[in-house]
């Protein structure tokens, strides 16, 4: 029996929400599986995944294939970063503990850089709201501009139309 570690399609239509199972590779997409080791949201952003690790390292090892986006997650996730290190203890290349200091070392680049990237967007976005609130204040100061103008040449009318009887009465006196 093949085992396929993929994703089996759940949710609302035009919202889809996976679960990733490990599943025989003759079952249908969204029919019967083995064991379900995680969830996979698109819809979020970014995508969200909860995975059971050390479950989903099991299937791996025991030579279930994964799919291209459940490789994809499983790469993200450090799944298959783990299988390799496993590997070469396996071999003799290194001990567990400098396998699971080079994982911990990948894990702890990855939050920063993750947070490095989340921290960069807010300060984008925030700088973003910034200029389009100062192009507002400039037009807002252009348009009160314009009203000032307005209600000076208003002023002006009416203090020449009130000036103009009260010339033709001098003239006329």
């Amino acid at each position: 029996m093949a085992t396929k570690l993929r994703l089996q399609r759940r949710g609302h239509k035009h919202y889809a929400f996976y679960s990733i199972v490990a599943a025989d590779s003759r079952a249908p997409r969204d029919g019967r599986f083995i064991e379900k080791i995680g969830t996979y949201n698109p819809n979020t952003d970014p995508s969200s995944v909860e995975l059971k690790f050390d479950r989903a390292l099991y299937w791996l090892e025991v030579g279930a294939q994964p799919t291209d986006t459940v490789r994809n997650i499983l790469s993200r996730e450090g799944v298959l970063l783990m299988k390799h290190l496993r590997t070469g203890v396996r071999k003799g290349a290194f001990d567990e503990a400098a396998a699971q200091a080079k994982f911990d070392a990948w894990k702890l680049e990855k939050t920063q850089k993750n947070t490095a990237f989340a921290n960069k967007q807010a300060a984008d976005k925030k700088a973003a709201a910034e200029a389009r609130l100062a192009a507002e204040r400039k037009i807002n100061e252009e348009k009160a501009k314009q009203v000032a103008e307005k209600k000076a040449a208003a002023n002006i009318a009416a203090a020449e139309a009130e000036a103009a009887p009260a010339e033709q009465e001098t003239t006329e006196a």
